[in-house]
């Protein structure tokens, strides 16, 4: 039912309500007319019959006692000139009965009518059902007029009249009412779609503007007329817009002009930072002829401006990745080579340090200099914050089991391409479950009470935008035995991959 009620729109729940009202007012209309036009119908009947008979009655003479014959021709007369339709006529005296006519029409009477006239000498009158069939029945007593004395002489005459032609006026009525509900509910939705499209346009154009806005548009606005609440609705959405377009552009100002300042500082930095690393380099070299002391604090100076140094680099590198300026200068490359290349420049060959499992023949298309950051990155912050030996292993993932090259999808037969896959683990305490999800981020630092580290802070960030450069994605999390690892997956899409 939830299903069913979420598949209705507005428009239809509108146009829904509209009818429903519609339908509602006609039909408490339709009631009302009928009860009122039934009323005025019966009662227009009723009060010419009542009024006709008890002046046909009270001109009647008829000598005591009675007799039949004489009595049956009154009754006959009286019967044909009954108005507005012909009556029965029928007599009670005693145990006399009389009748106009043939048809036993004296069961119509009911006795609290034959009660009310003994009471009321102007006599009464009753509307009756009988198998279906409406009857008004009169009942008028005769009466002995002495001066002012009125006796009752004991004859009744009763008036029985079928309402047949009135009760099918009435049912003539409702059908005409209920032939006309149609057209008139169809007429109703005439006004219905209009009313629905004047209240469905501006939400329509605010969908719009929105969905606009969403997808980056901030000069998105909706056309505003009127003075309703829509119209309101419209002139606070457009305030609304204006103000967090200037916002936006506040920030990406304020973002531009943080981006030029870093890259500007990076840029400034590089030239004194060149002359100071060359005479580190040479205080490096005479640190040992020198005093304790001061060899101690040559070294210390020596190693913070090697890290000002990479820390100047590495702001350099994502000054590029926020301009988007940086770009992939790619060749076709053994992995496994490249791998332990990066390892060995950087003297990471001792077992006890790292180990790897690089199968060879697994061939990618890859920018070398930004796959040997992405590994040195890896390794190099596997070695400082987790445990060793550190292990570096490369696969080739096939999104298509045991697929051969060109790889297709099991399922509809389309190619769906290798992934290089290169993990990097170590055997430390592993990376705590609050901070998994930021480890990527620009300088996080898991531990807060670790303010300084021996790296800049900026490696994994730079790791996380030269593998998207290349089309994949890494991702960080712990090995159930203990320990970190980092998994960096690269589409080889095109490529020869044997291992």
């Amino acid at each position: 039912m939830s299903r069913f009620r979420a598949r209705i729109g507005l428009r239809t729940r509108l146009i829904l309500a509209f009818l429903l009202v519609a339908a509602v007012s006609a039909g408490t209309t339709a009631v009302l007319t009928y009860r009122e036009a039934r009323t005025a119908i019966l009662d227009q009947a009723q009060n010419t019959a009542v009024s006709s008979f008890r002046d046909q009655v009270q001109a009647l003479a008829t000598p005591l006692p009675v007799e039949p014959g004489p009595l049956q021709e009154q009754l006959r007369r009286i019967a044909r000139e009954g108005r507005p339709h012909p009556w029965v006529v029928f007599a009670e005296y005693g145990s006399l009965r009389v009748s106009s006519g043939t048809s036993p029409v004296s069961t119509v009477v009911t006795p609290a009518l034959r009660s009310a006239v003994l009471a009321h000498p102007h006599g009464s009158f009753q509307r009756v059902d009988r198998n279906g069939t409406p009857w008004l029945t009169i009942a008028v007593p005769t009466v002995f007029r002495a001066g002012r004395i009125v006796r009752p002489t004991g004859l009744v005459l009763y008036a029985v009249m079928p309402l047949t032609s009135e009760e099918a006026n009435v049912r003539a009525m409702v059908t005409a009412a209920r032939d006309g509900a149609l057209p008139a509910l169809a007429m109703a939705l005439v006004p219905a779609l209009l009313a629905a499209r004047s209240v469905l346009r501006p939400v329509r154009d605010l969908r719009k503007a929105a969905e606009q806005m969403g997808s980056g548009r901030l000069d998105a606005r909706i056309r505003t007329k009127g003075s309703d609440e829509l119209a309101d609705l419209a002139r606070t959405f457009n305030h609304s817009a204006v103000q967090l377009e200037r916002s936006v552009d506040e920030l990406r100002e304020a973002e531009a002009r943080a981006r030029r300042f870093a890259s500007d500082v990076s840029h400034e930095l590089r030239t004194p930072l060149a002359g100071m690393l060359a005479v580190t380099e040479v205080l490096d070299e005479d640190a040992d002829r020198l005093a304790p002391d001061t060899a101690a604090a040559v070294r210390l100076i020596s190693a913070e401006t090697g890290k000002l140094a990479v820390l100047v680099e590495d702001l350099m590198e994502i000054s590029r990745f926020d301009a988007r300026a940086a770009g992939l200068h790619t060749d076709e490359v053994d992995v496994a080579q490249a791998i332990r290349k990066t390892l060995s420049s950087r003297h990471w060959n001792d077992e006890k340090q790292v180990t790897t499992d690089l199968p060879d023949g697994v061939r990618a298309r890859l920018d070398p200099r930004r796959f040997d950051v992405v590994i040195a990155n890896l390794v190099g912050n596997a070695l400082r914050h987790g445990g060793a030996p550190v292990l570096v292993r490369l696969r080739v993932r096939r999104t298509a089991a045991d697929a051969t090259p060109p790889h297709r999808s099991a399922t509809d037969g389309t190619e769906t391409p290798a992934r290089l896959v290169v993990e990097v683990s170590d055997h430390g305490p592993g990376i705590a479950a609050d901070a998994l999800p930021h480890v990527f981020e620009r300088f996080y630092k898991a531990d807060a009470a670790r303010t300084r580290s021996r790296g800049s802070g900026l490696g994994l960030a730079i790791t996380l935008e030269n593998v998207r450069l290349h089309g994949g994605r890494v991702h960080a999390g712990n090995r159930p035995d203990g320990g970190a690892v980092f998994t960096v997956e690269i589409p080889l899409t095109g490529l020869e991959a044997t291992a």
